[in-house]
């Protein structure tokens, strides 16, 4: 298998110190409000690459962090250790507690996580449960003489590290990582590029969330929790770790540079995995342009999340993603499409199965090879589902494409097999008609019921009658109608 390594610039073949066992990390939401679908992109990156892994038979260690403290405003002006925390401006903002906010939308999140049918961690773990990790881990910094303390916080010393024979910033897409140019430089800092491990509270104030450590009262960096967090799960050196390309700037080389300090031990990661940010309407995407949709304004607009898992397949991960409605809409045709094949083959063709010739058997085993060529070449998602679609195209039996496709729903994560359309499988019922059938089930569960009885109608024309029961939509030969 293969994939692009941010840290080399190069697509590599994947190889890991204990062959089989791999360990993954991928950088998890700051729970201050709802989820975009561009951040949902990144989630189902790191499930597709956990899911292709399992699919060549390695057993995977999946790691994910949830950011309930120390994410602080200024991130969003090139310098993370200024600002107000995310968390405290939420609490604020909602006239809600701090831990409330963070408990809101963690299971806000979870439940999304859900939604797109991503496979739960080994591991979920929220930086507030490990502020003792954390601590011991900037002691460590301390004891090998990488960290400072002036009067806001204690600092990772960027000199020191270089001074060391390190090279810091190295994964970044920047020229050099420097202070944010529309913040106010902090005069105290050895180095412009040191970034806190350890942020003190505001004098006279005092903060829903701190705690104490050796250096005073206060709250972790935004950086530490994620080293601290993935080396006590997967240890000082793991496999591979995920995120957007907007954490490849500062926030992953700080992830490095601290961790590799504090142990020693080289590299602490040795594939980093980045995935590209989503548009809107050929748009940069911002909660400030009115544009960060979420998963309840997908379904708010008639889109199950599915749909927008499928709209994730259809891009390369490395390749920026244009959402638009329209796009959205195409996604939960094409899906709609495919389940209605499924089901189709699923209860029609159930209890037959046709003996392959030597040609055919030969196409399905093509069809195989060529859908584990895409997964493994760097996630070639588009490709994989376009060798799907030709599998359904193809001739072979209706028992074998049902085979291929839920094995290939393996990787999608589509819950294929979950499709269900209740029809007497000794009627002679041709795919179009079930895939007509399956849409209609769509349209009546999202409230479309205009499209529903269109549907209907256009079933009867084929000479068939639909019978709604309670274990679902039933077909029979309609009386008096002339099938065209």
């Amino acid at each position: 298998m293969r994939i692009y390594n941010s840290l080399t610039r190069k697509v590599e073949n994947l190889e890991f110190g204990d062959p089989k066992r791999v360990g993954i990390y991928t950088c998890g939401p700051t729970v201050y409000s709802y989820v975009s679908v561009g951040n949902w992109r990144t989630y189902v990156l790191g499930d597709i690459l956990v899911r292709t892994l399992a699919y060549f038979d390695n057993h995977v260690t999946y790691v994910m962090n949830i950011t309930d403290v120390g994410h602080l405003t200024g991130d969003n002006l090139g310098d993370a250790d200024t600002g107000e925390d995310r968390m405290e401006k939420a609490s604020k903002s909602e006239g809600k507690t701090v831990w409330d906010i963070a408990e809101h939308y963690t299971e806000d999140f979870l439940d999304g996580f859900a939604a797109l049918n991503m496979i739960i961690p080994t591991k979920i773990c929220r930086a507030t449960e490990h502020i003792p990790e954390q601590i011991d881990l900037v002691k460590k910094i301390f004891e090998k003489g990488f960290a400072y303390q002036i009067s806001d916080g204690v600092y990772f010393d960027v000199g020191a590290y270089e001074e060391g024979g390190n090279k810091y910033g190295e994964l970044s897409t920047l020229d050099s990582i420097k202070e944010g140019a529309r913040v106010e430089p902090n005069a105290e800092k050895r180095d412009p590029r040191d970034f806190a491990l350890w942020k003190f509270s505001p004098e006279g104030a005092k903060r829903q969330m701190e705690w104490d450590s050796p250096w005073g009262v206060g709250f972790p960096g935004w950086h530490i929790e994620c080293s601290a967090m993935s080396m006590k799960y997967l240890g000082e050196k793991f496999d591979i770790h995920v995120g957007g390309e907007d954490l490849r700037s500062t926030h992953h080389p700080n992830e490095i540079a601290q961790s590799e300090a504090a142990t020693g031990v080289k590299p602490f990661v040795k594939y980093w995995v980045h995935g590209a940010f989503v548009k809107v309407d050929g748009k940069r995407m911002g909660k400030s342009l009115g544009n960060a949709y979420t998963l309840h304004d997908i379904e708010k607009n008639g889109f199950e999340p599915m749909a927008l898992r499928y709209l994730y397949l259809t891009g390369g991960y490395r390749e920026q993603l244009n959402f638009t409605w329209e796009s959205l809409g195409a996604a939960a045709s094409a899906l709609n499409k495919l389940r209605s094949f499924v089901s189709g083959y699923k209860l029609v063709q159930e209890n037959t199965r046709t003996k392959l010739s030597e040609e055919k058997l030969e196409n399905v085993d093509e069809y195989n090879a060529r859908f584990r060529d895409a997964i493994s070449n760097d996630l070639n998602m588009p490709q994989a589902v376009a060798v799907a679609w030709e599998v359904i195209k193809s001739n072979i039996p209706n028992q074998d494409k049902l085979d291929l496709i839920l094995q290939f729903d393996e990787v999608f994560g589509l819950k294929l097999s979950e499709t269900r359309v209740a029809v007497d499988p000794t009627e002679n019922i041709d795919s179009v008609i079930l895939g007509l059938l399956t849409e209609r089930e769509q349209a009546r569960k999202s409230g479309d019921f205009e499209r529903a009885d269109e549907i209907r109608e256009q079933i009867l024309e084929k000479g068939f009658e639909i019978l709604d029961t309670d274990s679902g939509a039933k077909l029979k030969p309609a009386q008096n109608v002339k099938n065209e």
